[in-house]
């Protein structure tokens, strides 16, 4: 088990080929600052160059997962224009994120709000503590909602629920995130870190190559027609069969026992 990290604002750990990044200012509701930011991205890319971790488990210290700019800072002379802030600092992490291919399993601990809240739209799988709640308040604050949260909600809960989120900063709690699909499982919140470990745990026991490449498919999917889709799925099959994982996968088939895959 690798050993905490020396970010400052997140923890990072990784156990068992599952990298943990913990946002770590509970005193602030795990609001980010420039440096968070920084370090954010720096921790995704740690796991881009990290080939030994195959799954990520993204989650907030205390009682918030992420809410989002911290707005103190905005209050600051020197503080970016705000397209500035999103195009050098905040598009570059959720990019980084649905560019990784690895998947992403949002723990979702507590209240998601603003770019929190895109931070979790981001991830790959999202698993929530039964007090968690997602929240869009940017209209509160005379701002829309961005960092990817326009065009990833309604592909997620679909343009009704999404244009109620946004336009009028209704929170969506827990069992109705479920509801419509946000998240996979709403479980007690002591039981959440467990239940994402398990989850990443799955993950990070199947093939990399075919969970990075059905990855792809499912993104390329919200932006092609069906024929353009079934074109890239046999593209993407034909990669997937030449690999020793997919031999391997059918050999533990035929003897009955749990495949081994090794990555490649």
């Amino acid at each position: 088990m690798a050993g905490p990290s020396a970010f400052a604002t997140l923890r990072y750990e990784v156990d068992q080929a599952v990298a943990t990044i913990t946002l770590d200012r509970p005193e602030a509701l795990n609001a980010l600052t420039v440096r968070a930011k920084e370090e954010l991205l720096g921790a995704f890319e740690r796991v881009a160059a990290d080939p030994a971790v195959r799954a990520v488990i993204l989650t907030g210290a205390g009682r918030a997962f992420c809410s989002g700019q911290d707005l103190k800072e905005r209050l600051q002379p020197d503080a970016a224009p705000l397209d500035v802030e999103l195009i050098e600092r905040f598009n570059p992490i959720v990019r980084a994120m649905r560019a990784l291919d690895r998947p992403i399993v949002g723990a979702i601990n507590g209240v998601a709000a603003g770019a929190g809240a895109s931070l979790a739209f981001a991830c790959d799988l999202r698993i929530a503590a039964d007090e968690a709640t997602f929240l869009l308040a940017f209209g509160r604050v005379g701002l829309i909602p961005d960092s990817g949260a326009t065009w990833l909600l309604p592909r997620l809960v679909g343009p009704a629920k999404a244009a109620e989120m946004a336009l009028l900063a209704e929170p969506l709690r827990a069992a109705d995130a479920e509801r419509f699909g946000l998240v996979v499982r709403v479980v007690p919140a002591e039981d959440l870190p467990a239940e994402a470990r398990a989850l990443a745990l799955r993950l990070a026991g199947l093939a990399p190559r075919a969970v990075a490449l059905t990855k792809r498919a499912l993104d390329a999917a919200w932006l092609i027609d069906f024929e353009s889709a079934l074109a890239l799925e046999a593209r993407l099959q034909g990669e997937a069969g030449t690999t020793a994982d997919h031999a391997e996968g059918l050999a533990a088939f035929v003897e009955k026992r749990p495949a081994r895959f090794a990555g490649s």
